[in-house]
């Protein structure tokens, strides 16, 4: 199912937006190419929000312990391990889906 989740003008590259979409927390990212990915704002590892990460191309680095988790498809990266759920996104003009 396609869900409204922002518009493309209310990201900042770089600094994720937090949406809650059918009682799912998710984490909005968009990089500095523009690209945009949505993720679970859940870290199995920390079990903290990744939110407050720092972007760096196409990976976020976790706030609290700096995991690198890849933006697009939400593995942790070596030499850690586990993997946070990722969602499609959609865009339209300046409209902003996650599809859940």
């Amino acid at each position: 199912m396609k869900v409204l989740a922002t518009k493309k003008n209310k990201l900042i590259p770089r600094v994720g937006r937090l949406v809650t979409l059918n009682d799912e927390k998710i984490a909005i990212f968009m990089t500095s190419e523009g690209n945009i990915y949505a993720l679970a704002d859940y870290c199995p590892l920390t079990e903290g929000p990744i939110l407050e990460g720092m972007v760096s191309g196409e990976y976020v680095y976790e706030p609290m312990r700096d995991y690198k988790i890849s933006l697009v498809d939400g593995r942790i990266q070596e030499p850690d391990e586990g993997q946070i759920k990722t969602y499609p996104v959609i865009l339209e003009e300046d409209k902003v889906y996650v599809e859940i």
